[in-house]
């Protein structure tokens, strides 16, 4: 076979200085033959794979498992994803993240491998930066290239299922490869569901691999099937954050990098509301802009190498003083104790007040513009309510993935909420119509929706216009409904700090940080300021308390 270009710096070639590098960390040399399956999908990666001679091929399935299934891409059975010759290496984000493969490793041609131990390869990205940057970068790259492959899970049900619409966002959030299969417009749904005799009414299923069926898990079992879950929190955490947004993801960093004992935890994914960002262009250091998921993964990874711990999913219901400790309690599993807590829940878009709204939720009225969302509504037309950069930025995103935007303002002036650099991108695009003065009255539809009725504010004349999807970015609700009890909160749900430390709640020991505090800039920037800062707080209360 021949072997696939290099796209980006995805597939690197290492020279001898760094192939020399790595054998002094655990690596051993081993021999392979021809079909040997070195990985396969669901399976956690043997290490970190140097091809020294031969070729490895990356497959959705080895030929041993090659029956054509119903649901293959394309319905041309397995199909190839990439082909690997010497001094190239294997594996792609989730090896650093613990995740299990999700692609197949099959020897094409005899040769020899360096196999490097991933506590060993740990150590060398922290040990060296130039070669280690170049691996988390080439992994990166290829997590983004198995996102839009088509690889990875299948999620099969129904587009009306609100369990569909969850797993189909689980899976968007945390980054996983996936491929979603309409029981509605797909052909081979059903016959998919048929081969392992599965009734369409049980969907929605998720299919991993060849052969591991999963009916309508939580969100908490597909991510133990990933391997997402992290082990238990140690006994002896200095600092629990919950929340891991920009503001918990910085914490994550300067705490674990300060030497402090540091887990994370968050109810869905990493990254928060910036993770669904198509792209933030005013954040510092990145002239070009930089997708949000692609600043999470980067966090995230840094977090990690530091050596915090992130949980996903774990919902954090419950806050107590035990045995001089604070003690978070979760939806699943036993209460995390930490000796301090840093609080970076963010906040929630807060939902349009319009009648019988919420059975459009999840089918076709969306929180968030991420690539599942633009792919469910193209080619629109779509409506965009709210002013702010969210708005902006969701009508730029889509407008880009071909759906023609409708985007309703309150007021009068774009300006007036929304950064310049987005309102002149707005106003150029053409694409785009932007509405002044109008609100959303009503919503029609059956089973997704097809119009919505607005209203001009200051006439009250009404107007039909057409949508296939609804974006709203209206403001935010902060995620305190679990702290309401124990810390003080503004008249708007939001924490209070201050004002003798300026991040430190109505609780000793426990901080805010980033969009969840009452008072804070609502700018990733921001956010990653508040984290770091909060963890310098955190020092000086364990200095103060012994």
């Amino acid at each position: 076979m021949e072997e696939t270009p290099d796209v980006n710096g995805a597939f690197p070639r290492l020279n001898d200085a760094q192939i020399d590098r790595l054998s002094e960390y655990g690596g051993v040399h081993q021999r392979t033959r021809a079909g040997d399956v070195l990985c396969r999908t669901g399976e956690s990666w043997p290490g970190f794979l140097v091809i020294l001679t031969g070729k490895i091929a990356v497959v959705d399935r080895p030929a041993d498992e090659a029956g054509e299934q119903p649901g293959d891409r394309d319905g041309g059975g397995p199909g190839m994803v990439t082909v690997h010759g010497p001094r190239r290496f294997l594996g792609e984000l989730g090896l650093l993240t613990g995740q299990r493969s999700f692609v197949n490793a099959v020897v094409d041609e005899a040769g020899e491998l360096l196999a490097v131990p991933v506590d060993g390869l740990r150590e060398l990205i922290a040990c060296d930066p130039p070669l280690g940057d170049l691996i988390l970068r080439a992994y990166v790259i290829r997590r983004s290239m198995l996102l839009g492959s088509g690889t990875g899970l299948r999620i099969v049900g129904s587009r009306f299922s609100a369990d569909s619409r969850r797993l189909l966002e689980f899976a968007a959030r945390n980054r996983l490869p996936h491929r979603w299969i309409d029981l509605e417009d797909d052909p081979s749904a059903e016959t998919l569901l048929r081969h392992f005799g599965i009734a369409p009414q049980d969907a929605p299923v998720v299919v991993w691999g060849s052969k591991r069926v999963l009916r309508n898990p939580s969100n908490a079992e597909l991510a133990q099937v990933i391997g997402l879950t992290t082990p238990a929190s140690p006994p002896d955490t200095d600092l629990l954050v919950v929340g891991a947004g920009p503001a918990g993801l910085a914490a994550a960093v300067y705490g674990a990098s300060d030497g402090l004992t540091t887990v994370v935890v968050d109810a869905v994914a990493t990254g928060g509301q910036a993770g669904t960002s198509p792209r933030i262009e005013n954040y510092l250091g990145f002239p070009a802009g930089i997708a949000g998921a692609d600043l999470t993964d980067r966090a995230t990874l840094q977090a990690d190498r530091f050596g915090a711990r992130v949980r996903v999913p774990a919902e954090a219901i419950s806050l107590e003083r035990r045995d001089g400790l604070l003690a978070v309690g979760l939806a699943e599993g036993e209460p995390v104790r930490a000796r301090c807590l840093i609080i970076a829940t963010g906040a929630r878009y807060r939902r349009l007040d319009v009648p019988c709204l919420q059975r459009f939720e999840g089918t076709s009225v969306f929180y968030a513009a991420t690539v599942i969302e633009a792919q469910a509504c193209r080619p629109g037309p779509v409506v965009v309510v709210g002013g702010g950069n969210s708005a902006g930025q969701a009508a730029l995103f889509l407008a880009r993935h071909g759906s023609r935007v409708t985007l309703l303002l309150r007021g009068g002036e774009l300006s007036a909420k929304m950064s310049l650099y987005l309102v002149e991108q707005v106003e150029r695009a053409e694409t785009i119509e932007v509405r002044r003065h109008t609100i959303v009255r009503e919503a029609h539809g059956d089973g997704t929706l097809r119009a919505v009725v607005t209203e001009d504010n200051r006439t009250g004349e009404r107007e039909t216009v057409p949508a296939r999807a609804l974006f709203v970015f209206i403001g935010a609700v902060p995620h305190t409904g679990w702290l309401a009890r124990h810390l003080e909160l503004d008249e708007r749900g939001f924490v209070r700090t201050g004002p003798g430390t300026p991040l430190e709640t109505s609780w000793r020991g426990v901080f805010a940080a980033g969009d969840v505090r009452s008072g804070s800039v609502k700018r990733v920037a921001s956010a990653v300021g508040e984290g770091a800062m909060a963890v310098q707080m955190v020092h000086r209360h364990l200095t103060r308390t012994g």
